[in-house]
C-alpha cells in the first residue's frame, strides 16, 4: 500500500450501539463481527451506510477460517495440484485485508 493512512473522523450519525450480527452470517463470520464491532462502534466511525462493508469483511474472514479448516483436514495439495481451498483462502484474505483497511482495522 502506498501513501499515508487517512485519519478516521468520528461521524455525527455514527452507530451508538453494537448491532447483533446478521443471522445469515456463518459461525466464523459472526465471531468476527462480535470481535470487531464493539471497537468500531466505540470509535464512532460506523454509520448504517458502512454495514455492507462490515458484513463483507466478516464474510471474508469467515471464508478464510472455513478454508483453513479444509486445508487442515485435507492438506495443501489435492493430488498433484494445489488444493482449491488454498485459492479460496487467498482470495478471501485479500478481500479481508482491503476491507479491514477501509474500516480502520489495520495498524
Amino acid at each position: 500500500m502506498k501513501g499515508t493512512k487517512p485519519i478516521l473522523k468520528t461521524d455525527a450519525g455514527a452507530l451508538a450501539d453494537v448491532p447483533a450480527p446478521p443471522t445469515w452470517l456463518s459461525k466464523e463470520a459472526r465471531a468476527e463481527w462480535r470481535r470487531i464491532m464493539p471497537d468500531l462502534v466505540a470509535r464512532r466511525i460506523l454509520t448504517t451506510a458502512d454495514m455492507g462493508s462490515v458484513e463483507n469483511y466478516c464474510v471474508a474472514i469467515g471464508n478464510v477460517r472455513a478454508a483453513q479448516k479444509i486445508i487442515d483436514a485435507e492438506g495443501l495439495t489435492h493430488g498433484s495440484r494445489k488444493h482449491p481451498a488454498v485459492a479460496v483462502q487467498s482470495d478471501a484474505m485479500t478481500i479481508a485485508r482491503q476491507l479491514a483497511a477501509e474500516l480502520g482495522l489495520t495498524p
